[in-house]
């Protein structure tokens, strides 16, 4: 009876993480056509660039404080814990995004100053930081607690509200950067205002009493992760101001229209395995249960291979009639950069479930090691690659730089092996008197 409950819950997650990406990727996709109608690849290029920015302050300043509250949710034993754990997450990512905000608008008068740009486009990038990471806490807790239903309705009003009104001011206001971002920024206030109230989710202004000092838990956790975070997001969007400084705007807005599409049918998918299979690997690690989460990891191995492996088939066979459906005109000239990329998706979702059990002995410091590979490869090969060859070596880096990465945390996390409650503590301290040998050599 256990067990069966287990699978209905299990598979009810899985639905409701399915309903929440396959809406969210619809709506991008629409979206994505529409603006490509009715902007230019300079300005979508504009856009793509500050979004850039606005993704380096939530993966560097508060996504890991976000990882770890999610992270240690399992642990929890009562709503109490629970209550404290957010108020700890939610007060630590507010100080980092404020810091974020700060140096994003710092920057941006400074370039601005030099470069005689218009400096609101900064400021507005600021305020749409701030709103995406108030959706990003709201949406990974209530992943953390397997509230599935709650996070993909949260994400799914965010997907739909922010193309719809971007579309709609642009419409009304013309081609101009500051009407998209406004618009993303006021889709994601309206949604984060009626979700948390909807949902409950924030902290208790009644602080209860703290049995577990989670500051320092949090703390211990998301540090390691936040030079992860920064490489994460060199592997993953540093190619498009590579193509800015070495080419224009324009060519960053084919790029970054064409990479979207297939970067976001390759990650919806691997998001709902991910929404779906973590939390229950990470609370059956929690409790001990080794084999059930060795096994829940290799069924979720086994998934995102065989998405890869469809993927990358129907992209190389569908590839001109997805770019003639999705892009405008204009944009057509990068179709040719889809394989490429798709190749590149795949091996990154293959990396990422490789590595959770990093995550889920906590040993952030050996994920770090591993995205520090990639990114090594990454800063080496964009550039080169870009140089000889243009937007088509852009999109040839990808499955070089994610390949290696999944490579080398494929070796350090050894998913295919399976830790007992006896042997773990040993190999545990065969593991970090190595790590020590090594850097006294």
């Amino acid at each position: 009876m256990i067990g069966l409950l287990k699978e209905k819950r299990l598979f009810g997650d899985a639905f409701w993480a399915l309903f929440g990406q396959l809406v969210s990727a619809c709506a991008l996709l629409a979206g994505t056509r529409i603006l490509t109608e009715l902007v230019t690849p300079d300005i979508y290029g504009q856009v793509a660039l500050l979004n850039g920015f606005v993704a380096l302050g939530v993966a560097l300043f508060s996504y890991p404080f976000i990882c770890a509250g999610m992270r240690i949710l399992p642990e929890c034993l009562n709503k109490v814990e629970r209550t404290a754990l957010y108020g700890v997450v939610a007060r630590l990512t507010a100080r980092a995004t404020a810091l974020a905000i700060s140096l994003l608008v710092l920057g941006g008068v400074t370039y601005s100053y030099f470069s005689h740009s218009d400096v609101w486009l900064f400021m507005l990038a600021g305020v749409l930081l701030m709103t995406t990471v108030r959706r990003e806490l709201g949406i990974q807790l209530l992943i953390g607690e397997r509230k599935q239903r709650g996070a993909s309705l949260w994400q799914t009003s965010d997907s739909i509200l922010r193309p719809l009104l971007a579309i709609a001011l642009v419409m009304w206001g013309g081609q101009k950067a500051e009407w998209v971002l406004l618009g993303y920024i006021v889709a994601s206030v309206v949604s984060n205002t009626v979700w948390s109230l909807a949902l409950g989710a924030k902290p208790d202004k009644n602080r209860p009493l703290i049995t577990r000092n989670f500051r320092t838990d949090v703390w211990a956790y998301a540090l390691p992760l936040i030079p992860i975070e920064l490489i994460f997001w060199v592997n993953g969007l540093g190619d498009r101001y590579v193509i800015g400084y070495l080419m224009t705007a324009a060519e960053v807005g084919l790029y970054v229209a064409t990479y979207t599409i297939i970067n976001e049918a390759f990650n919806r998918s691997a998001m709902v395995l991910l929404r779906t299979f973590q939390p229950v690997y990470f609370q059956s690690c929690s409790q001990n249960r080794i084999k059930e989460g060795f096994n829940i990891l290799w069924i979720w191995i086994g998934c995102v291979v065989a998405l890869g492996f469809i993927g990358v088939s129907l992209v190389l066979i569908t590839k001109d009639w997805v770019g003639s459906a999705v892009l405008a005109k204009s944009y057509h000239s990068a179709i040719e950069l889809m394989p490429a990329i798709a190749i590149g998706c795949a091996l990154h979702a293959l990396g990422t479930v490789v590595a959770q059990p990093l995550l889920a002995n906590k040993r952030t410091r050996l994920l770090l090691l591993g995205r520090a590979c990639g990114a090594v490869t990454a800063v080496i090969s964009i550039p080169l690659m870009v140089k000889n060859y243009g937007l088509l070596g852009a999109a040839m880096a990808n499955p070089i730089y994610f390949g290696v990465e999944a490579l080398v945390l494929a070796m350090l996390a050894k998913p295919w092996r399976n830790i007992s409650f006896e042997n773990k503590a040993a190999l545990d301290q065969a593991d970090e008197e190595t790590s020590n040998s090594r850097v006294t050599a």
